[in-house]
């Protein structure tokens, strides 16, 4: 269920302290002033889709502040995506600066110090578990304060995806909503890699680039079978084994890493499914590739901090 919070059903002199109080009750509080003479004119749309936050929020042009005195009083474990749908926003975290304008979205990391300046806008805000974004820190670091263009490519379906959310707040079933949640984070866990994959390979040419793609294609198609290796990748390319792991060393990982971590990612998904909910542990593992439920375990624990049972147990909770 959606609820709508505006400043119009309070009177002028009040607008300021409500708005901040409701600033201070959303996953992630902020600081906030607008210019003078604003006569606070806000509102938002907020509802959830599974454990995914939703926020439409309408505001005039001011200044939020995420302070060092604001992390500690609230240091919520998510991170937040802010899709801009009418006006001009300027977010500066981690000594990066961009500008976002309609259609445009950036990662924001509500841990870290944060200022956004913003002109009269409207924006979605998308507040996601941490244990959701496969993500490590270090990659979470060169992502904040950068503009992801929603004009065109994968950026453009996260964009359209986003924008598009409030209107289904009201319309999705518990189940539905765990699943379309489940679904926004996937595509958005793309968008996000293939920013950092092109960082990262700025240095390929151009065949190495596409050979790259048809190999995490083939990898990605072939994640089930148990027998999938370095070696048979590179049999499949008509490459070398030791070409193959120099086309991996601008990803900063091997290539059974990369396998790894792709059928950790698809089991962290069938984890997070209430479908699912009553398959076993084991039959998950298999279904991917793992032919070990103990070293599944082991994997999945070093990866996601926590074991797989567990983090089912905190999707099953997050949904409720």
């Amino acid at each position: 269920m959606s609820m709508v919070l505006r400043t119009d059903d309070v009177p002028v002199a009040s607008r300021p302290d409500y708005w901040q109080d409701v600033v201070d009750n959303t996953a992630v509080p902020f600081e906030g002033s607008f210019v003078d003479g604003s006569d606070y004119s806000c509102s938002m749309v907020v509802g959830s889709v599974g454990a995914i936050d939703v926020a439409d929020a309408t505001m005039p042009p001011g200044v939020c502040l995420r302070s060092p005195a604001r992390i500690r009083l609230s240091d919520p474990d998510v991170y937040r995506i802010d899709v801009l749908r009418v006006g001009r926003l300027i977010i500066q975290q981690d000594g990066r600066e961009c500008v976002l304008g309609p259609g445009d979205f950036m990662l924001f990391d509500p841990s870290r110090p944060a200022r956004i300046i913003h002109s009269a806008t409207r924006h979605v805000a998308l507040t996601i578990p941490r244990m959701m974004l496969p993500l490590r820190s270090d990659d979470v670091i060169q992502l904040t304060g950068t503009r992801i263009p929603g004009d065109h490519g994968i950026g453009a379906l996260v964009s359209s995806l986003a924008l598009q959310l409030p209107r289904y707040l009201d319309d999705c079933a518990a189940s539905e909503g765990v699943r379309l949640g489940t679904a926004v984070v996937d595509l958005l866990t793309v968008a996000l890699t293939t920013r950092l994959r092109r960082t990262a390979t700025v240095e390929l040419g151009t065949r190495q680039q596409a050979l790259l793609h048809r190999v995490h294609a083939f990898i990605e198609q072939r994640l089930a079978d148990p027998e999938l290796s370095p070696s048979a990748i590179a049999g499949a390319h008509y490459i070398s084994l030791r070409y193959l792991h120099k086309l991996f060393e601008a990803q900063d990982v091997t290539v059974a890493g990369w396998i790894r971590q792709r059928r950790l990612e698809r089991c962290r998904r069938d984890l997070a499914d209430p479908a699912l909910r009553t398959r076993p542990l084991g039959a998950i593992a298999g279904r991917w590739g793992f032919g070990s439920a103990v070293h599944f375990s082991r994997a999945f624990r070093s990866a996601y901090g926590v074991p797989p049972s567990e983090y089912r147990k905190q999707c099953e909770a997050l949904a409720s």
